[in-house]
């Protein structure tokens, strides 16, 4: 004979009070992307300007810009957004350039920064990985 206890799924399912949708967020999402044989900057202040333009493609609020140049080649760049981040890192010596962008918020759309950096840098292959960072429940 099956009793029915408060553990039960018989229990549960009359209960409603105990299915409460939740909806799952996350703080950001943040793309990782591998750009190959496409343009490689080398300059300084484009790059600053190209990661300035992919920050206000993705309806992104740009703060600061930092670039480092490596001898004899080389170059990385950071932009600091009000959402989090983009990051670029060059390597000349197998064209090659890796991508990051990590925003939060509702209003950033890292997809279009990263449509911006492919019409601007015209790999011939790309690699692109999405990570939903920060889960949680409200």
């Amino acid at each position: 004979m099956i009793q029915k206890t408060k553990r039960s799924i018989q229990w549960i399912t009359q209960n409603k009070t105990f299915f409460i949708p939740k909806k799952i967020k996350y703080a950001g999402i943040h793309l990782t992307a591998e750009f190959w044989n496409g343009k490689i900057v080398e300059d300084e202040q484009e790059l600053k300007e190209m990661m300035w333009g992919a920050a206000k493609a993705a309806e992104s609020t740009p703060l600061a810009t930092t670039v480092y140049k490596f001898s004899p080649q080389g170059i990385t760049g950071v932009v600091l957004l009000a959402e989090s981040h983009i990051s670029i890192h060059t390597w000349p010596e197998i064209n090659y350039t890796a991508i990051d962008l990590f925003t939060c918020g509702d209003k950033t759309r890292p997809e279009k920064a990263l449509e911006f950096f492919k019409k601007e840098l015209n790999p011939t292959k790309v690699e692109i990985k999405k990570i939903k960072r920060g889960k949680f429940t409200i």
